[in-house]
């Protein structure tokens, strides 16, 4: 009688890529969808829900995201101090003209598990208001989001 094993991946065996996903034009929300699927690893048949088999994402050209409808003047970010009266709001075109790298990052992060395993995959993320990346050395390869399963328009 023959048992069946659960494969479980070694993580000094996994093989981590690195990325870079031009949001140029692009969506937010679905752009963050494809992205939080590269980092988590689902695309590869290796995946394990509780091990970080996923790969390294750059995200170049922040500052020209996309919304739909009236987003632009109506979606609100918010952070707090941490004190009493301390909250902060701010809308999406006010915080795109101001660090429009959070914009992705709120995105993304929003879309990872809510424990330690989240906070691992989005050191993972790299994003950039401009074209230009300082990590040339790791050889990134170029990602379209319409190759993408569920990226499409």
């Amino acid at each position: 009688m023959s048992e069946n094993k659960t494969f479980l991946p070694n993580p000094t065996s996994i093989e981590k890529n690195w990325y870079v996903v031009d949001a140029a034009d692009q969506r937010l929300g679905r752009l963050a969808t494809a992205i939080a699927m590269i980092l988590r690893g689902k695309n590869k048949p290796i995946y394990t829900p509780h091990i970080d088999t996923g790969d390294f994402v750059i995200v170049v050209n922040a500052e020209k995201i996309n919304v739909t409808g009236k987003k632009r003047t109506q979606k609100l970010y918010r952070r707090t101090s941490g004190r009493p009266g301390g909250m902060k709001t701010e809308t999406f075109a006010k915080l795109q003209a101001r660090i429009p790298e959070r914009i992705v990052e709120q995105a993304v992060k929003g879309m990872l598990p809510k424990n330690s395993l989240g906070r691992q995959l989005f050191t993972n993320l790299k994003v950039y208001a401009g074209p230009d990346h300082p990590h040339e050395a790791q050889k990134p390869q170029t990602l379209n989001i319409q190759t993408i399963p569920g990226g499409q328009d």
